[in-house]
């Protein structure tokens, strides 16, 4: 039973970091496009 805790643990901890590494690329993309939209201007 423990490790069954154990292995969403590590589950949950992996998911929060493959999300906060999709938003980080997510949030670059946005700030390139702005950049570049305001380039234009």
């Amino acid at each position: 039973m423990p490790a069954d805790h154990e292995l969403h643990k590590r589950r949950l901890g992996r998911n929060v970091f493959v999300g906060l590494v999709l938003f980080a690329l997510v949030a670059l993309i946005f700030f390139v496009s702005i950049a570049k939209f305001q380039e234009t201007f």
